[in-house]
């Protein structure tokens, strides 16, 4: 067990609880270093076929915590440390793609930012029905990074990924299964059960078989996206400093309509 994750066996289960409730599961520096090493856990774990990953409390996550201390830090730091600070984000998401167990991501109430980012790295997502997943980053004046693009393009195709990533609207669970990216929707609280009893399927099945089938999938489908994600964390370090972005974030403390000027 670590500061934010508990990790629960049940035979080829495993069932990652992401417990930050008093934070909303926002995801700090620290957790998303902890999400990263439990991922990385399970990289010689040749007894777990599938791993669930849900949210403690009444929510998956908030997304970044922006009010974490070494977050705030990165704006007083030079150009190089703050990319290598920036990696932190996409690191946590790689690792739980490259897994080859199969991964279940069990979503209950709002799944934002980064937290949707987080699921979008996983195999399958689950959610309950009043369940919403948002993107609120492109409104805020940055850029999606954590290489999350792909995936969502991979999932839902390029129209939608275009509507739910660049307007930054809330996508419901009914509409998000429509649209692809989620496989599931269960009734409010139901979704760590669901995705248990999906995970005991893939438990009974052969784990080789298993890992060898999700990993020539993964290769047809995602073989191209690290070429087309190498530079998304430059493009957000370069977003973040444009006039456009401090507008939208006064204009959000403000409570009022942001002005744009494209600067």
């Amino acid at each position: 067990m670590g500061e934010f994750t508990r990790v629960e066996k049940q035979g080829r289960i495993a069932i990652v609880h992401f417990e930050r409730a008093e934070k909303l599961n926002a995801l700090s520096v620290a957790a998303m270093r902890e999400l990263t090493d439990v991922a990385n856990s399970f990289l010689d774990d040749i007894e777990t076929t599938a791993i669930i990953l849900t949210g403690a409390g009444k929510n998956f996550s908030a997304g970044a915590d922006l009010t974490d201390p070494e977050l705030q830090s990165r704006k007083d730091k030079g150009l190089m440390a703050r990319r290598q600070a920036l990696k932190v984000g996409p690191d946590m998401c790689d690792a739980w793609e490259r897994l080859e167990q199969v991964t279940i991501c069990a979503v209950e109430g709002f799944c934002i930012g980064g937290g949707s980012a987080l699921a979008a790295s996983c195999d399958i997502r689950v959610a309950g029905k009043s369940a919403y997943f948002r993107l609120p980053e492109i409104p805020l004046g940055m850029n999606m990074s954590w290489h999350s693009n792909p995936r969502l393009v991979n999932l839902m195709g390029p129209a939608r990924a275009k509507l739910f990533v660049i307007l930054g609207e809330r996508l419901y669970a009914p509409d998000a299964l429509q649209w692809g990216l989620i496989e599931h929707v269960t009734e409010d609280g139901a979704a760590l059960t669901f995705a248990r009893e999906l995970a005991q399927k893939f438990a009974d099945l052969p784990p080789l078989a298993v890992r060898m089938s999700k990993q020539s999938i993964d290769m047809a489908a995602k073989a191209l996206n690290p070429a087309v994600t190498y530079m998304d964390r430059d493009q957000f370090a370069l977003a973040s400093t444009s006039k456009d972005h401090q507008e939208a974030v006064s204009a959000f403390l403000e409570k009022r309509k942001p002005n744009f000027t494209g600067d």
